[in-house]
């Protein structure tokens, strides 16, 4: 270089500009790996190599290898402290940042989660961020670091699995009505979402009303009601089956025969005779009619509460001597 302060006589004032301006784009690191290059083709193999090695590390440290800017944070670490089949703990972890980046957690569709309050610490002039939160239901999540000092912005992602095995149902007796039984199954808190259906003992599917489907906080909640009628063992089951994780779980119910004879008693003369055509007793039900279109009984149904029903006709035989049938004269 002259005293001028001209790179080379030989070139234009342009080019030199030109070079002026590149030179003053380039960090210390590149000026230095730029010259080791150069250099490089006048030297003999074994001190290239050494040369190039060199230049990888200036790069490496001064971040110019990956192509981000000077203190940029490098992908942050995420994974899963602990979990149960309802919840996850995750945690981010963003090491050496020289400018404070603000992190956070995010779902799939990249909306921001709650977390605890970050754990950040300095060192050198480099910033170590520690952020945790809990989720609920299955989903990718990610960990998002972003400095807008330097216009960068960087995430690590993972996938949790919420496996809410369903537990067992719960089944309770709703009503009686001349119809029969009204019976209902519930399923709680289950994911994936199960599949409910009643059964009767012998593992047929019974009818059931429309299953009512609610989701809260990515698990469901299901309830299932069907009317029964009387069967060989009247017992019923509810199932509730997860395909996609192998699970299947039931519950049972046996109900009481008293039950299927207070259905009997409710409603008039055609309840009568549905109940006696369904117990098999066809012949009883024929006869029950045949006495009533001729006068020669009369069907009297108390459609109170079972229990209030036998208290009264105890009160009332006793008083009065009579019974559900009488002859008349």
């Amino acid at each position: 270089m002259g005293h001028s302060g001209e790179l080379n006589p030989g070139l234009s004032h342009q080019r030199q500009a030109y070079i002026y301006f590149e030179i003053s784009q380039l960090t210390a690191s590149e000026v230095i790996c730029t010259v080791i290059v150069n250099l490089s083709y006048f030297s003999n193999m074994s001190t290239v190599q050494e040369l190039l090695f060199f230049c990888f590390c200036l790069l490496t440290l001064s971040g110019k290898t990956a192509g981000l800017p000077n203190g940029a944070s490098p992908e942050p670490s995420v994974r899963t402290l602990y979990q149960t089949q309802d919840v996850a703990l995750l945690q981010c972890e963003v090491q050496g940042a020289s400018s404070k980046p603000t992190v956070e957690w995010q779902d799939s569709a990249g909306n921001k989660l709650p977390a605890k309050e970050p754990q950040v610490s300095e060192r050198g002039g480099s910033f170590y961020i520690i952020l945790q939160t809990t989720v609920k239901k299955t989903d990718r999540y990610r960990c998002v670091a972003t400095q807008e000092e330097i216009r960068h912005q960087i995430y690590a992602q993972t996938y949790v699995f919420i496996c809410g095995a369903a537990a067992e149902p719960s089944i309770t007796i709703v009503d009686v009505t001349e119809f029969g039984v009204l019976l209902q199954c519930e399923v709680r808190g289950a994911f994936p979402k199960p599949t409910v259906e009643w059964q009767d003992g012998a593992g047929n599917k019974l009818p059931a009303e429309e299953t009512q489907v609610s989701e809260r906080e990515g698990h469901f909640y299901i309830t299932l009601q069907t009317t029964v009628k009387k069967t060989e063992n009247n017992r019923f089951h509810c199932v509730v089956q997860q395909d996609d994780i192998g699970h299947m779980i039931s519950n049972n119910i046996t109900l009481p025969e008293k039950l299927f004879e207070d259905t009997c008693s409710r409603g008039d003369v055609t309840g009568w005779f549905l109940c006696g055509f369904s117990l098999g007793a066809l012949p009883v039900a024929a006869v029950l009619v045949l006495l009533v279109a001729t006068k020669f009984i009369t069907v009297r149904c108390n459609k109170g509460a079972a229990v209030k029903r036998q208290r009264n006709r105890r009160e009332t035989e006793r008083s009065n001597g009579t019974s559900v049938l009488h002859q008349t004269v």
